[in-house]
């Protein structure tokens, strides 16, 4: 339902609406009542593929008619729903989904610290929380009746890209540095996705996406660009609800580097509040970089509200390797409202923690993961956070997906810098 006063802008895709019901493949809108650009506040049709804003570029939101699923939309109805991310139907598109299991992870109590909790992402499928983003991405590409999708990747969301079109029967055209980890191009390759290996930075695989895209008939699923991803994403934020009894945490750690998952949780916070099921209460959110790779952090401590193109990329953590997010403006926002953090944590404590969990806690996380660790051992010395503070770590991706990188780190010399491989570049439209 569009609030009284607000019109839906119309945009060149609505030109193909009668097409579209004439070949049956329309959408349905039922709990979508409209796209809001998160910069100017407009709104926009769901009924047909939108990427950003046509004004401004802004970030989608899709909004619900939240106040008509109160009464029968309740924590006590989820008993006995399967243990998905589509669990939340009614705050998720109503379209079959493309589904393979992903979702509620557990919460796993810290065995060294009270208070805290690891919520492993790393036992989704493909191996890392980008599941749930591309699940949700890839249904509604299927129920919009698109055919091709194309993502420029360096990893795990190439992956579950791949395997989400696979199971929808989609065509995933995947453009990768040739230096990705060996992991996510040989899973691409077997979901039988088409690879394309680019001698150069995640920025010029984003622009042969962008340069060709009309010409091939590619819809571009890339970071930020399409509203979905937020959707499957902001799941993570009910499952933290829910599985602390419907009690939000004092904190939430999470690795940054696009900022999908920590926008999406927000606005799971900001969805549970309006259906009553929280209060006005907020946890304090926190991202976590590495140190060579930091603009959300280098932003924060110069007050700014928006990041600026980090230089001279290089770190083990190749999800933390993005220059400029383009979804800068939300997260310093939300790091605002919250009264969270930005931080960057080097290599060297992003290992340590990495091993370190793998031996005290039994998890083998990937890099980025482990970099929350560091962030929350940071965070208690300086005593942002108490022994006595609720905090949940997010560890996103499985060790298995680096085992490469894991091994050369521990063959690196270390009075040397890290080598800096070509994944990084600016996540944008």
């Amino acid at each position: 339902m569009v609030p009284e006063g607000k019109c839906i802008v119309d945009s060149a895709a609505s030109q193909s609406l009668t097409v579209r019901r004439a070949s049956a493949r329309l959408f349905r809108v039922a709990p979508i009542s409209y796209l809001e650009c998160t910069k100017c506040g407009a709104y926009i049709s769901a009924e047909i593929p939108q990427t950003v804003c046509p004004k401004d570029g802004g970030v989608l939101y899709v909004r619900y008619d939240l106040p008509a699923l109160k009464e029968h939309f309740t924590p006590e109805s989820l008993t006995g729903r399967a243990p998905t991310m589509w669990r939340y139907a009614e705050v998720l598109p109503e379209v079959e989904p493309v589904s393979l299991g992903e979702g509620f992870t557990p919460m796993l109590p810290s065995r060294e610290f009270p208070n805290v909790y690891i919520k492993d992402e790393g036992l989704n499928p493909t191996g890392s929380f980008k599941a749930r983003g591309l699940s949700a991405a890839v249904t509604m590409a299927k129920a919009y009746g698109l055919k091709k999708l194309a993502i420029p990747s360096a990893g795990n969301a190439a992956s579950a890209l791949a395997a989400y079109a696979a199971a929808a029967g989609l065509e995933a055209h995947i453009f990768m540095p040739k230096d990705v980890p060996l992991a996510n191009r040989i899973e691409c390759e077997s979901y039988g996705a088409q690879v394309t290996l680019v001698d150069g930075l995640i920025s010029e695989c984003a622009r042969i996406v962008a340069e060709r895209k009309e010409k091939e008939g590619w819809f571009d699923v890339s970071t930020l660009k399409e509203p979905f991803r937020v959707e499957g994403k902001k799941t993570m934020g009910y499952e933290v609800a829910e599985q602390l009894g419907w009690q939000i945490p004092r904190g939430i750690i999470y690795p940054t580097g696009g900022g999908v998952g920590l926008i999406g949780m927000w606005k799971a916070f900001e969805e549970m509040e309006e259906l009553g099921w929280i209060g006005s209460e907020r946890t304090r959110m926190v991202a976590v970089q590495s140190s060579g790779c930091a603009p959300i952090s280098k932003a924060w401590d110069e007050g700014k509200t928006s990041a600026e193109f980090w230089p001279n990329t290089a770190t083990l953590a190749a999800g933390l390797r993005v220059p400029k997010p383009y979804g800068d403006y939300l997260i310093l926002d939300i790091l605002r409202k919250s009264g969270g953090v930005a931080l960057a944590v080097t290599d060297e404590e992003i290992m340590d923690a990495l091993r370190h969990w793998a031996r005290v806690e039994g998890i083998f996380a990937a890099p980025e993961g482990a970099a929350a660790l560091a962030a929350y051992r940071r965070l208690r010395a300086n005593e942002f956070f108490s022994a006595d503070d609720s905090v949940v770590l997010f560890n996103t991706g499985s060790g298995l997906k680096y085992l490469d990188v894991i091994e050369g780190s521990k063959k690196s010399d270390r009075s040397r810098p890290l080598a800096s491989r070509q994944i990084g570049g600016i996540i944008g439209p």
